[in-house]
């Protein structure tokens, strides 16, 4: 058995004998065995036991871990927290509260002593049992593969992974071997609590399941094996189709490309949005029917859609970019023009060249071609450039934000007006951006709206002597490397 573990210790676990590993040990035979075969091995420990204060007697497992350490001279540090008092105070279950608290404090331990990984006994029983929660559940792949022997959990630690190193063996053989090495685990009359879940999966659930089946628990345990497998495609997938749909990220905010986001199947949104949740909300449980809700939004047809996610994330679209981010995040705004939060109007004398926010730019000049404008306005596709039949133009325009009342009579309507915020709807301009979207204007006409159309008064015609030219700059964006998914 040792030489079989030893292979998954130095291939699956990654694990190098010139750093310490913390072990956590309870006392019983799972962690008992992870240590003695850990420490024949021959790598550096640091034995770590947590008292859950649970039942009166929970310190003698303490002592009892402290003594089998001392004898096989390993350094052992002990800690315990009020886990009940924990899970009352969040409102979260027992078996959440001890899993949070236990793995903090070997988390910390971890960090303190330069430790290259967290050790924890979980053998194939726990394996199905786990697999079995996650079914319950409503788990897709990644919960019915079960757990890995090397992860990592970024919410205790987004670089100290954690080891299992124990999962292709039976609780039974663990007993075994504990007795062949002279260890005496200490049992835990918590387990037989049929309180917990995970004590009713075990006690009551398999042993029905497998009046069906004999070998209920190989049968899980070869499912999992084969569902890695499928786990590790998809994952490779998945991090080439993040790749080519992400195109901004950080703390607060993950941006997808509209269009190639709604060209991938539903299995790959619905994925992409899950890493992206994890991404910013690391450990949150996602459920199918959030998934379901924003696979709706990436491919509805509507522009201006928004979903409440989970974890106080939200999801909506604006123009050719879909956003996952937080309830407090500081959305861009540099994606559009913009006039600066204290210039709500300038003067534009020709030519010029202006600044506006987010690192926009407004250049107007002359043309004394007529008939080459007019060739390039009939080819031109930008919405951002404008050649305007200058004849009836002041001298001096204004650009300025949008007031009360403002009409607008745009090329198309052969002169018709419409009020400017029936123009901003009918044309999806993002609601956020209306208030300081720049437009062009000479007196109280308005005559373009850049990104859009230019007022049909002023459009260039055949009797057009003297030509101006318009054109909105976008600031050069930023590249900035994308986070791919882990497994």
């Amino acid at each position: 058995m040792l030489k079989n573990i030893e292979t998954i210790l130095l291939d699956e676990c990654s694990l190098v004998k010139d750093r310490p590993i913390i072990v956590g040990v309870s006392g019983g035979p799972d962690s008992l065995c992870l240590m003695e075969v850990l420490r024949q091995a021959g790598y550096p420990l640091i034995a770590a036991y947590f008292d859950h204060q649970l039942r009166p007697d929970s310190g003698l497992d303490g002592r009892m871990v402290e003594k089998t350490a001392t004898r096989l001279m390993l350094p052992c540090v002990i800690d315990g927290a009020d886990v009940r008092g924990y899970a009352e105070e969040r409102k979260i279950s027992i078996e959440e509260a001890a899993r949070n608290l236990r793995y903090r404090f070997m988390f910390d331990l971890a960090r303190r002593q330069r430790a290259q990984a967290v050790a924890v006994g979980h053998t194939a029983d726990d394996q199905v049992e786990t697999i079995l929660m996650h079914f319950l559940r409503g788990s897709g792949l990644a919960g019915l593969k079960g757990m890995s022997y090397r992860s990592i959990i970024k919410t205790f630690d987004p670089d100290i992974p954690i080891v299992r190193p124990l999962l292709d063996l039976w609780r039974e053989e663990t007993v075994i071997f504990c007795a062949v090495n002279g260890l005496r685990p200490h049992y835990d009359s918590s387990n037989d609590s049929l309180n917990f879940q995970r004590n009713r999966i075990r006690h009551l659930l398999i042993p029905s399941l497998e009046t069906y089946n004999p070998k209920f628990r190989e049968a899980i345990l070869r499912m999992s094996q084969s569902l890695k497998g499928d786990h590790a495609f998809v994952m490779e997938t998945l991090e080439n189709a993040w790749r080519e749909t992400v195109i901004g990220l950080d703390e607060e905010i993950v941006t997808f490309d509209a269009e190639r986001l709604s060209d991938l199947s539903l299995g790959l949104q619905r994925n992409l949005v899950k890493h992206a949740m994890q991404t910013l909300r690391p450990g949150v449980d996602i459920t199918f029917s959030i998934l379901d809700r924003a696979v709706h939004l990436i491919n509805s047809t509507t522009q201006s859609s928004r979903a409440d996610l989970k974890a106080s994330l939200t999801m909506f679209r604006e123009s050719n970019r879909i956003y996952i981010c937080t309830s407090d995040a500081e959305l861009p705004f540099n994606l559009w023009p913009q006039m600066r939060a204290d210039e709500s109007s300038l003067t534009i004398s020709i030519p010029k060249q202006v600044a506006l926010a987010g690192g926009w730019k407004l250049t107007c000049e002359r043309w004394r071609l007529p008939a080459l404008a007019k060739e390039q306005a009939e080819r031109n596709e930008d919405q951002f450039q404008v050649w305007l039949d200058a004849d009836e133009l002041p001298e001096q325009l204004e650009l300025r934000v949008r007031r009360q009342g403002d009409h607008f009579s745009p090329l198309g309507m052969d002169g018709h007006s419409q009020k400017l915020s029936d123009f901003f709807v009918n044309e999806k301009v993002p609601q956020r951006a209306r208030e300081h979207w720049p437009l062009l204007c000479a007196g109280d006409e308005i005559i373009w709206v850049p990104g859009y159309r230019p007022a049909h008064r002023h459009r260039l015609k055949d009797s057009t002597r003297s030509v101006v030219y318009f054109s909105m700059m976008r600031p050069l964006e930023k590249v900035s490397p994308n986070e791919t998914p882990r497994p």
